[in-house]
C-alpha cells in the first residue's frame, strides 16, 4: 500500500496588496502644489517682518517672535492635516487647504492693522501675541498641504521613499524661491501689502482650479470662495498703513517737531531717526547731533572746508549741516538704502551734488572704495533698529576707518545702549585698541555713571577737538581715563570669534605682553574676543541673523543695515 506523501516545501503566501490612495495626483501637479505651498509660508514670513516694524520696530524679539510663530503653525500643521488627511477625503481637504489658506494669508493684513497699534503700547507680550494670531493660523493651514498631498501619492508602500522624498524636495525648492524672491523681488519692488494680497489670492486660484480639476467644486463653490477672497482683497485695501513710504530696509514716516514747526522728525520702522529744517540745515534738534557738531566744529581753522564720510544717511541731517556751516566742504553719504535716499530728495529736500554724495550699498562693502587718507572726519551713525549693526563695530571696521582717516584725522560714532552697557563697554575697548586718544559724550545719572542712551565717542590717533563749552543737553564728557574704567575687563570686538583665534589666546596666556587701556601711548594687544559676554539683546544684527540662519529661516533683513538713528531730543 503507497502512503501518499505530502511535500514539505510550504505553500508560498500571498502578498498583500499596497495600501493605495484613493486616486493619486500626476507627480508634476502634486510636486507644483507642495511647491507653491511651502513657498507661500516663507514669503509670509519675511513680509511680517515689514508689516509688523511700524508697530513694534526691527528687534531680536519682533524677528524671535516672528520665526517661532511659523514654526508653531508649521508643527501644527504637519500633524494635523496628516492627521486629518487619514480621516477624510484627501481630495476635498486639499482644495479646502489651499483656499483656507489663501483667505487667511489675505487677512492677515487687516488683523496686522487692527492689532498693531495695541502691540505698540504693549510691550514683547502684546507683540508676541498679535504675531502669533496673525501668523500662526495661516502657516498651519498651508503646511497642512504637504502630508496631505503625500497622503494622495502613497499609492506603493514599496516607493513611499521616493515620493516622500522627491516631494519634500520640492517643498523646499518652493521655500527656497519663496525667501529669494522675497528678498530679491518683492520687497524692493513691490509695496508689502500688494505681494501679501497677490499670494492670497494666487493661493485662492489654485485652490479653486485644483477643485474644478477634480471635478470637486461647482459654480456655487466657486462663486462663493471667489466672494469671500475679493471681500477680503476689499478690506486689505481698505486698510491705511502707517507708512509714508516702503523701502527696501524701512518703513519712513515724517513727523513735524511739536516743539519746532518748521522742523520734520524722520522715523524708520517706527523709531525716531533724525531731525532736519530744510529751510535752515544749520539747526540741529537732537542730542547726538548737537554732539557730533560741536566736535566737528572743533576741527581746524572755523569754517574751512572738510572732507567728510557719513556712515548711514538718514534725513541727511549731519552732511546738509556741514555744507551749511563750512562752505565747500565734501561728504559722500554710504547709505544701504537706497529707496530712502530717493525719499530724502522728494519729501526732505536733499540735493545730491560733487560736494553731497550719496553712495548705496552696506558701508563695510562701500567704504573700501573711499581713497586712503582722503578724511578729516568719518561719522559712524548706522544703526539696525536700536544697535550699530555688527560689521560696523569691530577692530577690522576700524582698520578699514583708520585707513580712510587723514593723519589725527576725527571718528565719531554714535550708538545706543543702556545698562549694564556691555555693547558700550565692548565698543569702548575696540576704539582704545585702534586710537591713542578717545572721549565720550552722554548723560550721566546723578551718581556720574552713564544712564544709557545716545552715546557719542570720539576717537584720533591725533589731539581731539578742543571742548570749548559745556555740551548740550547738560551731558558729561568723560574722557579717556574715564572711558578706561568704563570698559573694565570688556575686551574688544572682533570679526571672527574665539575659537577661531585660540592660538593667539595662548599666546597671551603664555606671557605675551599686554598693556592696560589707561595707559596714553604704545599699542595696546587684545586677546580675542569672549562672546559670551557680549550683549545678545542690543546686537540685532548678529543674534538674529544666526537664529535665522540655524532655523532654515528668513535673513534680519536687518543684517547690517546703514541707516542713522537717534532718540529725539536728546531722551532715552
Amino acid at each position: 500500500m503507497m502512503a501518499t506523501r505530502t511535500s514539505s516545501k510550504p505553500a508560498k503566501s500571498r502578498a498583500k496588496a499596497p495600501v493605495q490612495a484613493a486616486g493619486s495626483l500626476p507627480p508634476v501637479l502634486a510636486a507644483s502644489i507642495v511647491f507653491v505651498a511651502c513657498g507661500a509660508v516663507l514669503v509670509l514670513e519675511i513680509l511680517s517682518v515689514r508689516l509688523l516694524a511700524p508697530y513694534v520696530g526691527l528687534t531680536l524679539e519682533t524677528t524671535t517672535s516672528i520665526i517661532g510663530a511659523v514654526l508653531a503653525g508649521i508643527a501644527a500643521g504637519a500633524a494635523l492635516g496628516g492627521r486629518l488627511a487619514d480621516r477624510v477625503n484627501p481630495r476635498w481637504l486639499l482644495v479646502g487647504l489651499l483656499i483656507g489658506g489663501g483667505l487667511l494669508v489675505l487677512l492677515t493684513v487687516p488683523i496686522i492693522r487692527a492689532l498693531g497699534p495695541s502691540a505698540s503700547e504693549g510691550g514683547d507680550a502684546a507683540a508676541v501675541g498679535v504675531t502669533f494670531a496673525a501668523l500662526v493660523p495661516l502657516a498651519a493651514v498651508l503646511s497642512g498641504v504637504s502630508p496631505t498631498v503625500a497622503r494622495l501619492q502613497l499609492h506603493d508602500l514599496r516607493a513611499s521613499g521616493t515620493i516622500v522624498g522627491r516631494l519634500s524636495a520640492w517643498a523646499t525648492a518652493g521655500a527656497l524661491v519663496g525667501t529669494f524672491g522675497t528678498g530679491f523681488v518683492l520687497v524692493p519692488l513691490f509695496p508689502v501689502s500688494s505681494s501679501v494680497l497677490a499670494i492670497g489670492a494666487m493661493l485662492v486660484l489654485v485652490g479653486v482650479l485644483l477643485g474644478l480639476y477634480l471635478r470637486l467644486l461647482g459654480p456655487g463653490h466657486v462663486g462663493t470662495a471667489a466672494l469671500m477672497a475679493i471681500a477680503l482683497a476689499v478690506l486689505t485695501l481698505a486698510q491705511h498703513s502707517p507708512c509714508e513710504a516702503e523701502t527696501t530696509y524701512n518703513c519712513v514716516q515724517v513727523e513735524p517737531d511739536p516743539y519746532r514747526p518748521t522742523a520734520e522728525l524722520l522715523l524708520l520702522n517706527r523709531g525716531y531717526n533724525s531731525e532736519i529744517e530744510q529751510a535752515h540745515p544749520a539747526y540741529l534738534g537732537f542730542s547726538y547731533e548737537r554732539w557730533f557738531g560741536e566736535a566737528i566744529s572743533g576741527i581746524g581753522h572755523p569754517g574751512t572746508p572738510l572732507q567728510a564720510v557719513f556712515v548711514g544717511g538718514g534725513a541727511f541731517t549731519m552732511p546738509r549741516w556741514l555744507a551749511a556751516t563750512r562752505p565747500g566742504s565734501r561728504s559722500n553719504v554710504l547709505e544701504v538704502d537706497g529707496g530712502l535716499v530717493e525719499f530724502d530728495r522728494q519729501h526732505l529736500g536733499l540735493r545730491t551734488s560733487a560736494d553731497l554724495r550719496a553712495t548705496v550699498g552696506d558701508a563695510r562693502v562701500t567704504m573700501r572704495r573711499e581713497r586712503t587718507a582722503s578724511a578729516d572726519v568719518v561719522v559712524g551713525d548706522a544703526f539696525s533698529s536700536r544697535t550699530v549693526p555688527w560689521q560696523l563695530m569691530t577692530t577690522e571696521w576700524l582698520h578699514e576707518v583708520k585707513r580712510v582717516l587723514r593723519r589725527g584725522g576725527l571718528y565719531a560714532l554714535n550708538m545706543i545702549d543702556y545698562p549694564p552697557l556691555r555693547l558700550l563697554r565692548a565698543e569702548a575697548a575696540t576704539l582704545l585698541a585702534a586710537f591713542t586718544n578717545i572721549r565720550m559724550t552722554t548723560i550721566a545719572s546723578p551718581d556720574g555713571s552713564v544712564a544709557g542712551g545716545n552715546e557719542v565717542l570720539l576717537a584720533s590717533d591725533g589731539p581731539l577737538p578742543a571742548q570749548r563749552k559745556p555740551p548740550a543737553f547738560g551731558a558729561t564728557v568723560f574722557d579717556r581715563a574715564a572711558v578706561a574704567r568704563l570698559v573694565g575687563n570688556a575686551e574688544p570686538l572682533r570679526d571672527m570669534p574665539r575659537w577661531i583665534s585660540w592660538r593667539r589666546d595662548d599666546r597671551a596666556a603664555a606671557g605675551a605682553t599686554t598693556r592696560d587701556h589707561t595707559q596714553p601711548d604704545g599699542q595696546y594687544t587684545p586677546p580675542s574676543l569672549r562672546w559670551s559676554q557680549l550683549v545678545r539683546r542690543s546686537s540685532t544684527n548678529s543674534s538674529a541673523t544666526r537664529l535665522t540662519a540655524c532655523l532654515s529661516t528668513i535673513s534680519a533683513t536687518t543684517a547690517g543695515r546703514s541707516s542713522a538713528g537717534g532718540s529725539p531730543r536728546g531722551a532715552a
